[in-house]
């Protein structure tokens, strides 16, 4: 047996460095499989993308995911990639197998709760209401630099970070606070302010539509107060309040506090994202 990829189809390119292309993965030339990588937006010298691997059901449990995800990888160095990305299905036990045999470390996860019917309440001492407008832009600045610096952390350059931080805010809240189905709010604690969550409708995975936390902090003066679990009540009930059943969010597996926040919660994982050095 001998397992080769075979490219499917010519490079794709895109803008500032980004392509994507397909391979068979094939035995003696004949195909039993599939393989997708990809290098990310601005990203040369950084991050390529196992975008999808599959073995047809037949073939198995033979070694030919191993051999096709290292010729991958093997791609990916030769177009300047210095690590490479995945996701794995929280259910996918046979990937996660791959993964950690391959030596990909779990890097964040995805995250995802079925509310309960009652808003939860709120502690004592402690309301919330939605931004102001001026408080929207303080904000917003200090969100697209904070989204930024965990863009440059997976490998993409500080000026194509900021670039894609701007762009994934105005996506995701074209009109600001007047975007349909987004939710701006802050907590409020005698008077002054200790943090904020921004809830909005997103379609987390393929066909799975929730509310979303897309951001979530509490003021650094005011951490460990329990703060952080009273946002995340507060997000339930914007949920709640727009007609969600479910509340998703995304988290960076090192931040333990936040991910044993999440946990004991009830939110549960739908997706591990992993990295590898090449």
């Amino acid at each position: 047996m001998t397992t080769t990829l075979r490219p499917s189809g010519p490079i794709q390119q895109g803008a500032d460095g980004a392509q994507d292309r397909a391979y068979d993965v094939c035995d003696n030339g004949r195909p039993v499989g599939a393989v997708e990588i990809a290098v990310e937006p601005g990203a040369a010298g950084g991050a390529g993308l196992l975008r999808s691997l599959r073995i047809d059901e037949p073939v198995r449990r033979r070694g030919r995911g191993t051999i096709a995800a290292l010729a991958a990888e093997e791609v990916l160095r030769g177009w300047g990639c210095a690590r490479v990305r995945t996701e794995v299905g929280a259910a996918d036990t046979a990937a996660q197998r791959l993964t950690a045999a391959l030596g990909y470390t779990e890097s964040s996860r995805n995250m995802i709760k079925s509310l309960p019917p009652v808003p939860p309440p709120l502690p004592d001492g402690l309301t919330a209401r939605p931004m102001t407008p001026a408080e929207f832009a303080r904000w917003e600045d200090g969100a697209i630099a904070g989204y930024a610096e965990s863009l440059v952390t997976r490998g993409i350059p500080e000026s194509a970070a900021l670039l894609a931080a701007r762009a994934s805010h105005a996506g995701h809240l074209p009109d600001g606070l007047a975007t349909e189905g987004a939710h701006l709010h802050l907590l409020i604690h005698e008077g002054g302010t200790v943090g904020y969550v921004w809830v909005a409708r997103f379609e987390m995975h393929p066909g799975v539509l929730v509310g979303y936390v897309f951001d979530v902090e509490v003021h650094e003066n005011f951490r460990g107060r329990g703060h952080g679990r009273a946002l995340m009540l507060q997000a339930e009930r914007i949920a709640l309040a727009a007609g969600h059943e479910r509340l998703g969010l995304h988290v960076v597996t090192a931040n333990v506090p936040a991910v044993r926040l999440y946990e004991s919660l009830g939110y549960e994982p739908t997706q591990y994202n992993l990295a590898k050095q090449l």
